[in-house]
């Protein structure tokens, strides 16, 4: 076996950067980077790449607070557009390839089909619009050494998601309220974690477009997480779960009506289709009940020990 191949991860506690660490194949070498690397501190970068000379990075870090963003704008373009430029800048000085994964939110949402990668972005707000300029930095700095992967709607069995909100609500609240008329893919973050790792293995180049397959609003997907939830035992009861319009939960910032990306390009090119949102839904909340039992059978544990303890000194 040759040496392995050196692979730099920044934002590598985040959903997706966590998924890239547990679905890593084992012929590569991981440099996994969260709050440790400031990806606005250009000479820190070049520090860091000069040093362990990585053959590709993959870029998560992001700024992702959208409605803060309207407010703090120059904090958002300082991630998703002059980090992106400082990486890609260190890239290209020691011959590294880069992955820079954005987001639906490049796109104003009125389109009546899925979003195709050669489609012209038309952001809706400044959290959009700092990471189409990110994915444009890249690729200006780059050329065909950069990847662009655009997805939406991430969850997984880890950080702040929509997912683990809804499960959550549903054991304080008596009902819910959830917006029917924007539309889009929710996307498993080990799902786009195992499409990442096969892009590179094909070394693709440009702009790219991956989520799970089929198509939800935001209340389809809530009701989904309950059904699944109940049907494995996550949470005793159900509650009403009720469609409301965008109209009626008003936000900061815009978000786009129709968040779909067309995905047959790289579908075609990683010789594979994604599973159906559902059905990932099911396998991530499988993983969570077992982390979930896990955890109870340690805390258990540690209170059986404990008791043990006390009647032994007591």
């Amino acid at each position: 076996m040759g040496d392995p191949i050196i692979i730099m991860i920044t934002g590598a506690n985040g959903q997706l950067g966590l998924a890239l660490q547990q679905t890593a194949p084992e012929e590569y070498s991981l440099y996994p980077y969260d709050i440790d690397l400031d990806i606005c501190d250009d000479q820190k970068i070049n520090d860091v790449i000069s040093r362990i000379r990585p053959v590709w990075i993959i870029n998560v870090s992001a700024y992702t607070a959208v409605d803060q963003a309207e407010e703090e704008p120059e904090k958002a373009y300082a991630v998703n557009r002059d980090g992106v430029r400082n990486l890609a800048l260190s890239a290209k000085e020691f011959g590294a390839r880069l992955v820079h994964v954005s987001t639906d939110y490049v796109f104003d949402g009125e389109k009546s089909c899925p979003y195709l990668p050669a489609d012209k972005p038309n952001p809706l707000g400044i959290y959009g619009a700092s990471k189409y300029e990110g994915e444009q930095e890249a690729l200006r700095i780059l050329g065909d050494k950069a990847l662009v992967i655009r997805t939406a709607w991430l969850y997984s069995l880890d950080g702040h998601n929509f997912v683990k909100t809804i499960l959550r609500l549903i054991c304080e609240r008596e009902s819910l309220q959830v917006v029917t008329d924007q539309i889009g893919t929710p996307t498993w973050a080990k799902s786009l974690a195992q499409a990442i790792w096969k892009a590179i293995e094909k070394e693709l180049h440009g702009i790219h477009h991956w989520t799970d397959s089929g198509v939800a609003s935001w209340y389809d997907f809530a009701v989904a997480i309950q059904e699944e939830a109940k049907s494995l035992g996550i949470i005793q009861k159900t509650i009403p779960i009720y469609p409301i319009s965008t109209d009626a939960f008003p936000t900061k910032a815009r978000r786009p009506a129709n968040s779909l990306l067309d995905k047959n390009f790289t579908w075609k090119a990683l010789g594979y289709h994604a599973p159906h949102w559902q059905e990932n839904l099911r396998q991530m909340l499988i993983e969570l009940k077992r982390q979930n039992e896990c955890e109870d059978s340690l805390l258990q544990a540690v209170r059986v020990s404990s008791a043990r303890t006390l009647s032994i000194t007591g």
